[in-house]
């Protein structure tokens, strides 16, 4: 089983000062401008490469422990047979004693991690899951407490594992590869100094 995991950290539960009005012709729906905040939440996600399904949980941090618990509950549910690849990002909750002490035993022999490079988490198939639950379930809602947030966010979860797509990438590596050389030359361009000092 190969699983991309992430975590979106800081959601916050906002909530605005006054009420949307409601839409009408010639008017799209309104918010204002100010906002009350009424705290964060961080959101583990494993998205199953094969499948499309998400398996999510809602932390208040994200610490090393906090990243073994997820870890954990994924193996319980994993049967034993299949071997868990995780593709994650370079974080350090995510290489943290308590992970690299629970991974070492003979238990744990099934699981093998592969980091992304530094600076490409965005290459992590579970970004795009994030980018998606933001425009389809968080952006533009009003909440009125972190709980409500929480229920809002496993609705939606819910919902996508009822029929789970799984994510493909529509570039090949060549469109992905000439893309990176034309932004690394306009960087290369940016970056050097107007004067030959």
């Amino acid at each position: 089983m190969t699983l991309s995991f992430s975590e979106k950290t800081q959601i916050q539960a906002l909530d605005r000062t006054q009420p949307s009005l409601p839409m009408r012709p010639g008017r799209n729906r309104t918010l204002t401008h100010d906002y009350k905040r009424n705290g964060t939440i961080d959101l583990f996600a494993a998205l199953d490469v094969a499948t499309g399904e998400v398996h999510a949980a809602t932390r208040k941090r994200h610490t090393g422990n906090d990243v073994l618990a997820f870890f954990k509950d994924i193996d319980r549910r994993t049967p034993r047979h299949l071997d868990v690849h995780v593709v994650l990002d370079n974080l350090s909750a995510h290489k943290s004693e308590p992970v690299r002490e629970w991974l070492a035993q003979p238990a744990q022999r099934r699981w093998h991690l592969h980091f992304t490079p530094t600076s490409s988490s965005w290459a992590n198939l579970v970004e795009g899951w994030f980018s998606v639950l933001t425009r389809k379930a968080l952006k533009g809602r009003a909440f009125t407490s972190v709980a409500h947030l929480i229920e809002i966010i496993e609705q939606w979860t819910a919902n996508w594992n009822a029929d789970p797509k799984p994510l493909r990438w529509t570039k090949t590596a060549e469109q992905i590869n000439t893309k990176i050389q034309r932004a690394r030359t306009t960087l290369n361009r940016a970056t050097q100094p107007a004067t030959h000092h």
